[in-house]
């Protein structure tokens, strides 16, 4: 149940996977909106979702803008600390009565850290919202100029910073989110599952993005792509 004195509201703000001009309109409005934006990163030239946002909504540089990095680290403990650590600084912002805005790249909805904070937030009593952006598998896809399946073809969205082996077996389209620490790793993958199997391999590094990099074949899987590289297998 909602506490109705606390009138703050926050909004989770999917600025799609990098080209401002898959920005929502609903997005752009709601930034100019708010009062106060929170950026995951340590400042606002390292946040890759505020770059994005301020070409599309120029109104954010006007902005309370809050720094709120968050761990790279799969440690537990650490991560529900900094977790915590970020719900009630957001907490605060909402006790005062202020619509806030979350940024964070691609959609809330698919391997965001966002949904810590959103599910604190709820279960605090707070009113939070979901403002979609596009998948940043599939703008990798439209980038391709490919389907990621047809009729009755099966989707796999898989995080790739954790374990991969099984994900061999897995019929249809397979797609390797953040793929860049296990670029090498998947590669060998892939080389030794091609030797059965008709494959089309594809990826995408930073999509949307100036320094968007393009790969068709599974030979040239760059082992030192960044952490916004998507990987797309197609069996047939």
């Amino acid at each position: 149940m909602k506490n109705t004195e606390k009138t703050g509201i926050l909004y989770g703000i999917g600025v799609g996977p990098g080209d401002p001009e898959l920005v929502t309109l609903k997005a752009v409005r709601i930034v100019g909106e708010c009062d106060t934006v929170i950026l995951p990163a340590k400042s606002k030239e390292d946040c890759i979702a505020y770059g994005i946002m301020k070409e599309a909504c120029g109104k954010i540089a006007e902005k309370e803008l809050i720094c709120m990095p968050f761990p790279m680290t799969k440690d537990e403990s650490r991560l529900t600390a900094a977790h915590e650590q970020i719900y009630l600084g957001i907490k605060k912002l909402l006790d005062n009565g202020r619509q806030v805005a979350f940024l964070t790249i691609g959609d809330p909805t698919v391997y965001s850290t966002y949904q810590y904070i959103h599910k604190r937030v709820v279960k605090g009593g707070y009113e939070a919202h979901i403002v979609n952006g596009v998948p940043s598998f599939c703008a990798a896809a439209g980038a391709l100029g490919i389907s990621l399946a047809d009729n009755k073809e099966e989707i796999h969205v898989i995080p790739a910073s954790y374990e991969i082996g099984k994900t061999a077996e897995f019929s249809g389209t397979r797609i390797y989110m953040k793929s860049g620490k296990k670029l090498g790793e998947l590669k060998q993958m892939l080389q030794k599952q091609q030797k059965d199997s008709r494959l089309e391999v594809y990826s995408v590094e930073n999509c949307g993005m100036m320094n968007e990099k393009i790969t068709t074949e599974v030979e040239k899987l760059d082992d030192t792509s960044g952490y916004l590289t998507i990987v797309i297998v197609k069996e047939h």
